[in-house]
This record gives C-alpha cells, sequence and structure tokens, in this order.
C-alpha cells in the first residue's frame, strides 16, 4: 500500500505510490464510507489535485472494508454534483473504483462514473432512493451505461444488484476476494500508468463527449462547473476592474 500523504483523521485521503498511481480513500469507516458536506468537498479536492498534479491514474477505494460508500448521509445530505469525477469537477484521467461491502446510492453513481471497476465478492450494490424519496438525478445517466431494463430494476426498484450480476452487465470490470480489491485495482492502475497519458486523456474525453449519453442532471452539473469556473477567474476580476476603470481589459485567460 501506498504511504499517505494526510493524516488519519482525514474524510477523504489521497496517497501517492510513486508510479503514477493515487489511492483517494473516502474514510469515514463508522458511517459506512457516507458522503456528507465535509466529504464532498474533500472528494472535490482529491479529484482536482489528481487533475492537476503527476499522477497519471487514481484508485477511489473505501475505508473499514464494510462500505465503498453508503452514499449520501442523509443528516447532512451534500451538493453530491460537485464532487462527481467529470462532472462537477473536471477529471480527464482515468479512474478505477475498488468496491467492497456496501455500495449505495451515490456510491453506485461514484461507480459509474468510474473508468473501470474491481469489485469484492462480497460487494452489495443498490440505489433505494426510490424508497426513500430522494435523489438528485445522477443515477439516470446508468441507463445508457449498463442494458437499460436492469438499470431501472436497479433505479425504480432500489433492490440489490448481485456482484455477479454486475459483472455480467459491465458495471465492474473483475470479482476478486474481499480484501483484494484495492491491490488489484492498483495493479491494474499501474498497467495503466505506464501507457501514453496523452492518449489516455484523448480517449477518455472523446468517449465521455460523443459516446456516452449524460443524463439531465449531469448536464446541469457539468454547466455549472464550467461557469464557477469563469465566476472564480482572474479575467472575471480584471474585466470588472477595466470596466469600472474605463480601459481596456487585459485578459490572461485564467
Amino acid at each position: 500500500m501506498p504511504a499517505s500523504e494526510d493524516s488519519p483523521d482525514q474524510v477523504v485521503t489521497y496517497q501517492p505510490d510513486g508510479d503514477g498511481v493515487a489511492l483517494i480513500t473516502m474514510n469515514r469507516p463508522a458511517k459506512l464510507n457516507a458522503i456528507d458536506t465535509a466529504m464532498c468537498e474533500a472528494l472535490r479536492a482529491a479529484f482536482a489535485r489528481l487533475q492537476a498534479g503527476p499522477e497519471r491514474v487514481g484508485v477511489l477505494a473505501g475505508a473499514g472494508g464494510r462500505a465503498f460508500t453508503a452514499g449520501a448521509d442523509v443528516n447532512d445530505v451534500p451538493p453530491l454534483g460537485r464532487c462527481l469525477p467529470g462532472v462537477g469537477v473536471e477529471l480527464d484521467k482515468p479512474l478505477i473504483c475498488a468496491v467492497r461491502g456496501h455500495c449505495i446510492g451515490g456510491g453506485v453513481v461514484l461507480l459509474m462514473l468510474a473508468d473501470l471497476a474491481i469489485a469484492a465478492d462480497d460487494a452489495r450494490i443498490s440505489y433505494p432512493e426510490a424508497k426513500i424519496g430522494l435523489s438528485g438525478g445522477a443515477i439516470a445517466g446508468l441507463a445508457g451505461r449498463i442494458p437499460h431494463k436492469v438499470a431501472m430494476e436497479l433505479m425504480l426498484l432500489g433492490e440489490e444488484l448481485p456482484v455477479e450480476r454486475a459483472h455480467q452487465i459491465g458495471l465492474v470490470n473483475r470479482i476478486v476476494p474481499a480484501g483484494t480489491e484495492v491491490d488489484a485495482a492498483l495493479e491494474t492502475a499501474r498497467r495503466l500508468a505506464a501507457n501514453g497519458p496523452l492518449v489516455l486523456g484523448m480517449l477518455k474525453r472523446f468517449v465521455e463527449q460523443d459516446i456516452v449519453p449524460r443524463g439531465p442532471s449531469e448536464r446541469a452539473a457539468i454547466a455549472q462547473r464550467e461557469v464557477g469556473r469563469i465566476m472564480a477567474s482572474e479575467d472575471l476580476k480584471e474585466g470588472v476592474a477595466s470596466f469600472r476603470e474605463k480601459r481596456k481589459p487585459k485578459f490572461k485567460g485564467r
């Protein structure tokens, strides 16, 4: 396992391994790694760090062995769209999910958005939001990624999808013995990291932009991300200042 650069009490840890791979771990094991507002922002920062940093591939896992993640924390429901990789936060580097135990709700959305997935044989995948009357809608994109009626069954009935079935329909790439899923994902990630990063990034962008259908909530989050980038830019500050000072703006493209 790579050495952590974060303290163990961080809700999300980021661990570069020196071989071009970063292990990103959701770290609220007592809460089944449920995503609250703090974890949402920490995930967003971790994906942004992966995008900007030297690591070429990310592996996303959950701490504690009981859950990948139980999804959104119902006691502190986060703006989940903000932390979705490739949606609320830009990420054109490959991401692999290492799923063990419960993968619920927003966890299924993260699994859906990953490029590859390694699942433990004890993985328990479900999207029960229809049973509790809560959904941000991002899961709708699942129907464009796996067979339509299987996606509708998972979303509308809210019942558990056996991990063997998830493998059959292509939601996960491999099933491995519980406890080995992170190492298996890291091994795959290192093989990916040895390939040409420009090609990996280009192919991922082509697939996401032109091949895989996006649901309405995904498109809305992407639009919000792009608008947010403008609103936080130096160019906006320069534009406002130049207007007030009655001069031509000197934009820098950042």
